[in-house]
This record gives C-alpha cells, sequence and structure tokens, in this order.
C-alpha cells in the first residue's frame, strides 16, 4: 500500500505491487494507441488509484 509522506513536498512511497499495478493499468488503457498523442490524450483522461495506508 502508498504511504504519503508530508514534508516540503508530498513525496508518495509505493510498494512494488503498487507499481506493477499501475504499469498494468497503463498497459491496458494504451494496449490500442497509435501514436504519441493519442496515448497522452488516452492517459489524459485516464485515473490512477492507489490505496493509502
Amino acid at each position: 500500500m502508498a504511504r504519503i509522506i508530508e514534508g516540503e513536498r508530498r513525496i508518495i512511497k509505493m510498494s512494488v505491487d503498487d507499481v506493477i499495478s499501475i504499469v498494468q493499468e497503463y498497459q491496458m488503457i494504451t494496449r490500442n494507441s497509435c501514436c504519441y498523442e493519442h496515448t497522452r490524450e488516452l492517459l489524459a483522461k485516464a485515473n490512477f488509484y492507489v490505496p493509502e495506508d
């Protein structure tokens, strides 16, 4: 699970499982992308969620 570390800037510490989950979501979203611009559009519409401790 992710952990938010407060300081001058907020930092999110993620577990390996969190990172793998985000990569899998990224791959699913961009699977049918034809070009860089299309990939950016798809990702701009997407929401990525990481559970917090």
